[in-house]
C-alpha cells in the first residue's frame, strides 16, 4: 500500500521478496496502515537525551593530517560498522489482501503464507540494541541481523511505535565487539549540508550514497501520525528502511524511512526521521517497550491568510485553538477556543504538525509554557501535560441527505437543532445549541468551504448562534467572508466561507 502525495507514491523503504523465489519484487509496507496502537501516545521519555557515544575523532586520519578535513572515506569507515542488515520472515493467514502480485507462498489451501523481507538497522549500544523502522519488523515471526563483520544474530523486538515508525530490536547471544553509532544533533542541520545514507538497498548488501539536506521539517505527508522528516537527495531505495543518515562527522542524524516516487525506486526525494525525534522514542522503547506522549486536549488549525483576516488575528503564523476538550489539561490551565499559540517552551510553532510533535515529545506530567494571542494581546500560561489517551474513534461518514427543509441560504439547507436531526446525524448530546446543516448545494460557494451535512454551526464571526433566525440575521448582515465555528462529530473547527 502506497501513500499518494501530489500524484507521487510515498513508499516505506523495505524490500520484500517471494519466499523461495529468485526474482526480486519490490513492495512497500504501509506505514500509516499500522499507525494505531494502544501505547501510541506520549513521551515520558521526552526528557531523556539521545544517547551519546565516545566522540568521533577523524583528526587522526591520514587524509585529515594532509588536508585539514576528513575525507568521505574516513566518515564511512567510522559509520559503516554501526549499520546492520535485517532479514525477516512473516507468516500471514488468509488471502493476500489484494496485493498487486502473488508474493505469498504456502502449502496448497493451507491458508498460511510466508513472506521474506529485508531492511536495515543501526547499532545504538554495545549490548546489542538496534534501531530500525516499525514497518521493517512489525509482525515478524523471525528476525535475523547481519553485522558489518558478517556475524549473524537472531533478534527479538523490544518495542515499536507505529505512530512515528520507530522500532528497537535486540540481538541475542554474545554481542562482544559491536560498535554503536554516535548520535548527532539533527537540529543543527542546515540546508545544503552533505549527508551519507547507509543501508541495504534491494538486499544487495551494505551501500553508501551521498547527497545533501534538501529540506527540514517535512510533515503532513500521510506516512505516519508524527512527522518531522529530513528530506535528502542521497540515493535511498527499498531495503534502506531503518538505515543510517549520517553527517560529515560520522554521526547519526536521521533514520531513513521513506521515498517519494512514481516508480517505487529512487527519484531524488527521500525522508529520514531526525535523531532529536528518534532519541527519546528509542529510550522509551528500551525502557518500557512503548511510548507515552504528552497531551493537551485541544483541536488545532494552521493560521492562514483567510483565518487571519476573518478573525482579525495579529499574527500570520501560529496554531489556532479550535476546540478545548472539557476537563483536559488545556481546559484546566485556562486555554480557550480562538487562542493562537505561537511558542511552546520558547520554541516557535508555525504549523499544526510542529505543535503536535512538540507537545507529544515533552511527555506526560511535564509543565509546558505556552505563549499565545488572545483578543490581540500576547499572553503566557503554564500547562501540566497529561498522557495522551487511546485515539478516539472519530470515523464515520455523515448520514445521507434529508429531504429539503424550507430554510436555505447561499446553498445551505438549515434546521434548528432538534431530536430528529440529532439522531439522523449522530450529533453528540453535549452539543445543546446551534444550527444544523442538512444539505449543501454542491455547486454553491459554501460547498468549497469544507462544510458538510451534519455540521452544527455554533458561531458566525465569533458571535454565538442559538437558533436559525439568529444565524440568518448575522449571516445576512455580514459583508465579505464569514468565519464560522462548526461542531463536527463532537470536535470544533473554524471554517471560512467566501462570499
Amino acid at each position: 500500500m502506497n501513500h499518494k502525495s501530489h500524484g507521487l507514491s510515498v513508499t516505506p523503504l523495505q524490500r520484500r521478496t517471494p519466499y523461495g523465489a529468485a526474482t526480486v519484487l519490490v513492495l512497500a509496507l504501509a506505514a500509516a496502515g499500522c499507525s494505531h496502537v494502544a501505547a501510541t501516545p506520549s513521551h515520558s521519555e521526552a526528557a531523556a537525551e539521545p544517547p551519546r557515544a565516545v566522540p568521533v575523532t577523524l583528526s587522526q586520519s591520514p587524509a585529515f593530517a594532509q588536508t585539514g578535513t576528513a575525507s568521505i572515506a574516513d566518515v564511512v569507515e567510522r559509520a559503516l560498522p554501526s549499520v546492520v542488515n535485517i532479514s525477516l520472515t512473516k507468516v500471514s493467514h488468509g488471502q493476500a489482501g489484494g496485493m498487486p502480485f502473488p508474493f505469498f507462498f504456502g502449502p496448497p489451501d493451507s491458508g498460511e503464507r510466508r513472506e521474506q523481507g529485508m531492511g536495515s538497522g543501526v547499532i545504538v549500544s554495545s549490548d546489542g540494541y538496534v534501531l530500525t523502522n516499525n514497518h521493517v519488523v512489525s509482525d515478524a515471526s523471525e528476525i535475523k541481523v547481519t553485522t558489518y563483520d558478517k556475524r549473524e544474530f537472531d533478534a527479538t523486538v523490544v518495542g515499536t511505535d507505529p505512530k512515528s515508525d520507530v522500532a528497537v530490536i535486540k540481538l541475542k547471544g554474545s554481542v562482544a565487539g559491536l560498535k554503536p553509532v554516535e548520535f548527532g544533533d539533527s537540529s543543527r542541520l542546515r540546508l545544503g549540508d552533505v549527508v551519507l545514507a547507509i543501508g541495504n538497498p534491494f538486499g544487495v548488501g551494505q551501500t553508501v550514497t551521498m547527497g545533501i539536506v534538501s529540506a527540514k521539517g517535512r510533515a503532513d505527508l500521510g506516512i505516519v501520525d508524527y512527522e518531522d522528516f529530513i528530506q535528502t537527495d542521497a540515493a535511498i531505495n527499498p531495503g534502506n528502511s531503518g538505515g543510517a543518515l549520517v553527517n560529515m562527522q560520522g554521526q547519526l542524524i536521521g533514520v531513513n524511512t521513506a521515498i517519494l516516487s512514481r516508480s517505487g525506486g529512487y527519484q531524488g526525494i527521500g525522508f529520514a526521521i531526525p535523531t532529536n525525534m528518534v532519541g527519546p522514542i528509542m529510550e522509551a522503547l528500551k525502557k518500557t517497550g512503548h511510548v507515552v506522549r504528552g497531551w493537551l486536549g485541544v483541536g488545532i488549525q494552521d493560521v492562514d491568510a483567510e483565518l487571519q483576516s476573518g478573525l482579525k488575528l495579529p499574527v500570520s503564523q501560529g496554531v489556532l485553538i479550535s476546540d478545548v476538550r472539557p476537563g483536559a489539561p488545556a481546559a484546566r490551565a485556562g486555554l480557550k477556543r480562538g487562542d493562537v499559540v505561537v511558542k511552546i517552551d520558547g520554541r516557535p510553532v508555525t504549523s499544526s504538525g510542529e505543535f503536535r510533535n512538540l507537545v507529544a515529545s515533552l511527555g506526560a506530567g511535564r509543565a509546558a509554557a505556552l505563549e499565545f494571542y488572545r483578543e490581540g494581546k500576547l499572553q503566557t500560561l503554564s500547562v501540566q501535560l497529561g498522557e495522551m489517551p487511546n485515539k478516539d474513534d472519530a470515523s464515520g461518514s455523515a448520514p445521507g441527505d434529508k429531504p429539503s427543509a424550507p430554510n436555505s441560504l447561499d446553498g445551505l439547507t438549515l434546521e434548528d437543532l432538534n431530536s430528529d436531526n440529532r439522531r439522523a446525524f449522530e450529533i453528540p448530546s453535549e452539543v445543546q445549541k446551534g444550527v444544523v446543516i442538512t444539505r449543501i448545494d454542491p455547486h454553491s460557494s459554501v460547498a468549497r468551504s469544507g462544510l458538510r451535512p451534519g455540521d452544527v454551526l455554533l458561531e458566525v464571526n465569533r458571535t454565538p448562534v442559538d437558533n436559525l433566525q439568529k444565524f440568518q440575521d448575522l449571516y445576512s448582515k455580514t459583508k465579505g467572508n464569514v468565519v464560522m465555528l462548526v461542531n463536527r462529530h463532537g470536535s470544533t473547527v473554524f471554517l471560512v466561507v467566501r462570499r
